[in-house]
């Protein structure tokens, strides 16, 4: 009897934990691009644009229009960034965006 309880207990704490994620607070930054990048399949002039990440899926916006969307996943690092930064490759593709304060940073899937 006992040993059903717990294994019931475990199986609804494992149920809660995977349900937590999905209601995690979408993160959202003002970003400045200081020179034209490119984001998935999308060119991004240098200028200031919104960027979006909600789980996997971050989108930047530049006002109220989505210019760009891509896939990636959160990893750690570390030291924490001094600053807010983002880090292009040598043919422009964005690679990660790094947060001031944070030793998580966002790495793209592309």
């Amino acid at each position: 009897m006992k040993t059903k309880l717990f294994f019931r207990s475990i199986a609804l704490l494992a149920a809660i934990a995977l349900t937590v994620p999905a209601f995690a607070k979408p993160f959202a930054k003002t970003i400045n691009i200081s020179q034209n990048a490119k984001l998935g399949k999308s060119e991004l002039k240098a200028g200031e644009y919104r960027l979006r990440i909600e789980g996997t899926k971050a989108t930047v916006q530049k006002g109220k229009d989505i210019v760009a969307e891509s896939e990636g996943r959160w990893e750690d690092r570390s030291t924490k960034s001094s600053y807010d930064s983002l880090l292009v490759g040598e043919n422009g593709q964005v690679k990660e965006v790094r947060f001031a304060g944070q030793t998580r940073v966002f790495v793209f899937s592309e």
